[in-house]
Order: structure tokens, then sequence, then C-alpha cells
């Protein structure tokens, strides 16, 4: 069993798609795309007829879902992909618990988000981005402890999550995750060239070529038979 991550051409590079109850790792710059695919990863779960959660720890709700609806999703016709705003400028839905006087409660919102797991039974999340939780953590070894608390919490309950980052290169997090897929950018002769590459993924075989794509009116599209540099 696979769980797809709603991108035809990224499945293929997965070798059919993500192992179920893992947590993963999307990582790349500001518009890269990593929020439309786990959003597609979600809604690809809807149609399923699953349970979904989706965090954002940053951008309010409004601006989301008017960037799918810019791809071709609505993401109001789902009524079982549930969204929650923990960001600083939202109306978090996690009250005093998460926010303190505008201050990170990583303890908070972990046992804020594992009370939303436990009522509505997700197979499926996303926290977009996770790059916050870092900022609010002390010291990196404490982010480490965090991060891994949370991520039991995921394995406890079978959940397979997504979180993104918008970091470039090795980053704590890599080495946590069961696997990691990332968006990279190079200039040739003057033109941007996107492209899209599994940099680490446990238990499955998987395409390891950096392979071109594009944001479409329709989502993400990943030319999974085609090599970037051609």
């Amino acid at each position: 069993m696979r769980a797809s991550t709603g991108v035809e051409g990224l499945d293929e590079m997965l070798n059919g798609g993500l192992i179920p109850g893992r947590t993963y790792l999307v990582k790349g710059g500001p518009g890269s795309g990593k929020t439309i695919l786990s959003m597609l990863f979600l809604v690809e779960g809807a149609k399923r007829g699953e349970n979904c959660i989706y965090v954002t720890l940053e951008e309010p709700i409004n601006e989301v879902k008017e960037d799918m609806k810019n791809v071709g999703v609505d993401i109001d016709s789902f009524d079982n992909i549930h969204m929650f705003d923990a960001s600083p400028s939202g109306e978090t839905l996690f009250g005093n618990s998460f926010f303190r006087n505008l201050e990170l409660d990583i303890p908070g919102f972990k046992a804020a988000l594992e009370a939303k797991i436990e009522e509505l039974k997700p197979t499926r999340i996303v926290v977009d981005p996770i790059t916050i939780l870092e900022l609010a953590s002390k010291s990196e070894v404490e982010y480490r402890r965090d991060m891994m608390s949370l991520f039991n919490i995921f394995k406890v309950h079978k959940v397979t999550a997504l979180l993104t980052s918008e970091k470039t290169g090795v980053s704590p997090e890599d080495f946590l995750v069961s696997g990691v897929i990332e968006y990279v950018e190079y200039e040739i002769r003057g033109r941007l060239i996107r492209g899209i590459r599994i940099r680490k993924m446990r238990g499955t075989a998987f395409d390891e070529s950096i392979r071109p794509y594009r944001i479409t009116s329709e989502g993400i599209k990943v030319f999974s038979e085609e090599n970037i540099f051609e």
C-alpha cells in the first residue's frame, strides 16, 4: 500500500507513492510549490474518503485557499479537509494553548494538535512550515527533542505527515524524517531552471534523478521521464 502524493509524476519517482504512517519533509525556497504539493497530498486523501488536517504556522488560511483556487482546487468543497490557522496574523483555532503574547508555545501546540488528531482521526496531516517551530526553540537539542516528540504523536496515531521547510542544504529535520523531497533551482545561461528530487526515502527504491516540474492551473506537473539538464 502506498499513499499517493496527488502528483502523478512524483508518485512515479517514489515508486508508487509514500509509505503510509511515516513523516516526510518537503523543502524548497519561497514560491517553489511546497504548500501546493502538501495541499494536493491532502486533496488526494480527501478524494479517497480519508480525514485530513492542514495546519498553517505562517500563511493565513484564506490566502492558502486563494492560492489553491489558482491551481484549480477549491478546498471548501472538501468537508473532510480540516484547516487550522495557527499563524501569528490569523485567528488561531488553538487559542491561548499555542500563542502566549505572540510567543510560540511548542508544548501547547503539540498538545492541541494531538487533541485534534484524537478527535478527527485523520490519516494525513500537513504542518506548513515546520521552520516556525525551530525559531521558537532555545537550542538545536531542544528542537530535535520537540520534533521527535511530535513525530511520535504521528506514529502512535498512524498518520502520514508532510512537513514543509524553506531551508536549503542539510537541516536537523532531515535526519529525523523518513523521506525528503526537495525543490531545487539552477540558473543556466540566464535562464532559471526548476527541478524536484528525492534526497532520501527509507524503505523503498526511488528515482534519484532531478526531474523538471511546472506549476500549472491544474496543480503541479512533474516530468518524471525528462532530465532537468536536457
